[in-house]
């Protein structure tokens, strides 16, 4: 099997052309493996869609499949057209969480950045959580997938790899939530960390920083209709809430290598 390594702000998958096989929750799981693998967050098989231009389906590192993701949808725009599948640069992509719209930003022939239509953020109220005997202020937030937005004072030292394990499965997000421990550095910026549902900790979560953003915009940290710039630990992606709750994200998407899975 050929794959090619994608990342978008780090958050790196393995990307194959073709049929899922039967076998995909222990191939993504073996693959993934940062020591005896490949390395990555996860794989996502791209393929024809009768309803799109492409479809895409997304696969966990611990085997799960995900509904989204935006990191890797910008990833597949540019796969789609650096190979050689498609001469266009505003492409539809069928996924689990409905079909999504991207506009490819060339750069010397090649896809440099990709503008994805996320469609409607669902802001829910503010809940509170009880997880290992502490009591936690979440804002959930779907956006094709479930996000629960924690905001904080410095995301830096925020609790991500210990108290973002317990609320993924925590009994009040039943199917499990991805987890952002947000920082708000000003009115058209944030500064977010993320626990993702199924990979744990990630350099960037593009669907988190998508609900973050509407979660800060709802609460009035932020302003609808404005770009706004948040920091992951990969690097930085834009988006922008407009008053109705459509999202729309801006971000790079790069290759790594291609590779070739040897029969053992």
């Amino acid at each position: 099997m050929k794959f090619t390594k994608m990342h978008g702000l780090g958050n790196d998958y393995l990307y194959v052309y073709g049929a899922v096989p039967e076998n995909i929750a222990d191939l993504s799981i073996r693959l993934s493996e940062r020591h005896f693998g490949a390395g990555s967050d996860g794989m996502i098989y791209i393929g024809p869609s009768d309803k799109a231009d492409f479809s895409m389906r997304i696969f966990n590192a611990d085997g799960s499949e995900a509904m989204m993701c935006g990191n890797g949808i910008r990833c597949v725009g540019k796969y789609v057209y650096d190979k050689g599948y498609t001469d266009k640069t505003r492409l539809t992509i069928e996924t689990l969480s409905g079909i999504k719209t991207l506009t490819l930003h060339l750069k010397k022939g090649g896809v440099d950045r990709v503008t994805v239509g996320m469609g409607q953020a669902v802001v829910s109220p503010q809940k509170t959580v009880e997880a290992n005997g502490e009591s936690v202020v979440c804002t959930p937030v779907s956006v094709g997938n479930p996000h629960a937005v924690i905001f904080c004072s410095d995301a830096e030292a925020a609790p991500v790899t210990t108290l973002g394990p317990l609320l993924e499965k925590n009994v009040a997000f039943p199917g499990g939530v991805n987890v952002e421990f947000v920082q708000v550095l000003s009115r058209t910026s944030l500064r977010m960390r993320v626990w993702e549902r199924g990979s744990g900790v990630t350099m960037a979560c593009g669907t988190g920083a998508c609900a973050s953003t509407a979660a800060a915009v709802s609460l009035g940290y932020c302003d609808p209709d404005t770009p706004i710039a948040v920091t992951l630990d990969g690097g930085t992606l834009e988006i922008t809430v407009d008053a109705d709750g459509a999202v729309t994200m801006t971000g790079p998407a790069a290759f790594v290598y291609e590779g070739e899975t040897i029969p053992c």
